[in-house]
C-alpha cells in the first residue's frame, strides 16, 4: 500500500463520495471541480469528504483507478482467455476502442494534460492505473497464447504496449482534436481489423 492509499478512509460513505466526485470531475474538470460542489452532488457534508479524502488530488485519482480496474475486469470477465488470439485480440481491441471513446476515456485523459504542470503525478498515478493495467492484462494473455504455441514474441511487454497502440491509430488523435467526422462504427471496425492483422503479421507463430 502506497502514501496515498494510506490517507483515505474506506467506510459506509465511501462509495457515495467516490461516485458524487466521478460526476463532478467529469463535468467539470479537475480545476473546476469544487470539493463544495462534489460534497452537494454525493448527498454528504464537506468534513465527512474530507474524512475519506484529505485532498482533492487523491480523490480524483481514485476516481481515475476505480473507473479503470472496473473497466479492466469487466474485459476480463467477457473474453475467454482460452480462445485463440485472433479472437482474444479483436475482442480486447474493441474493449481499447470503446475506453478511449468513451466521455470517461477522453475527459480523463484531457484532465491529465491539462493539470500535468501543475500536478505532474496526476499522470503518473493515472498510467500505472490506466494504461498500465491495460497493458499487465495484456500481457498475461500473450504470455499464455506463446506458451500454447500460438504466437512468437520475445518481448511480451513490449509487443502488449505495440497492440494498444495500433488499436489507437487513427482514432485517438482524432477525437483529442475534435475532429467532427470521428469515428464512425466501419472506422472503428477498419481500425479493430488492421491492429490485429498486422499483430498477427508479427507476432503469429504461422507468419512467414
Amino acid at each position: 500500500m502506497n502514501i496515498a492509499d494510506e490517507q483515505i478512509r474506506r467506510g459506509r460513505k465511501y462509495e457515495q463520495v467516490l461516485n458524487g466526485a466521478r460526476i463532478v470531475f467529469m463535468r467539470d474538470g479537475y480545476e473546476g471541480a469544487s470539493v463544495d460542489d462534489i460534497a452537494r452532488e454525493a448527498g454528504v457534508s464537506k468534513a465527512t469528504l474530507y474524512s475519506y479524502f484529505p485532498d482533492k488530488r487523491l480523490l480524483f485519482m481514485e476516481v481515475a483507478k476505480t473507473e479503470c480496474q472496473r473497466q479492466a475486469d469487466e474485459a476480463v470477465e467477457l473474453i475467454d482467455l482460452t480462445l485463440p488470439p485472433e479472437q482474444v485480440l479483436t475482442a480486447a481491441a474493441r474493449r481499447i476502442t470503446q475506453f478511449i471513446m468513451s466521455d470517461f476515456g477522453m475527459r480523463v485523459f484531457r484532465i491529465c494534460v491539462a493539470e500535468s504542470d501543475r500536478f505532474p503525478e496526476l499522470g503518473h498515478q493515472f498510467y500505472h492505473s490506466g494504461p498500465l493495467l491495460v497493458r499487465q492484462r495484456l500481457a498475461d494473455y500473450l504470455r499464455e497464447a506463446v506458451a500454447r504455441g500460438e504466437l512468437v514474441i520475445d518481448d511480451i511487454e513490449l509487443a502488449a504496449d505495440q497492440f494498444a497502440e495500433l488499436c489507437k491509430a487513427d482514432i485517438h488523435n482524432r477525437l483529442i482534436f475534435g475532429m467532427a467526422d470521428c469515428c464512425q462504427p466501419r472506422d472503428i471496425e477498419r481500425t479493430i481489423r488492421g491492429a490485429v492483422e498486422m499483430f498477427m503479421a508479427r507476432y503469429g507463430a504461422g507468419r512467414g
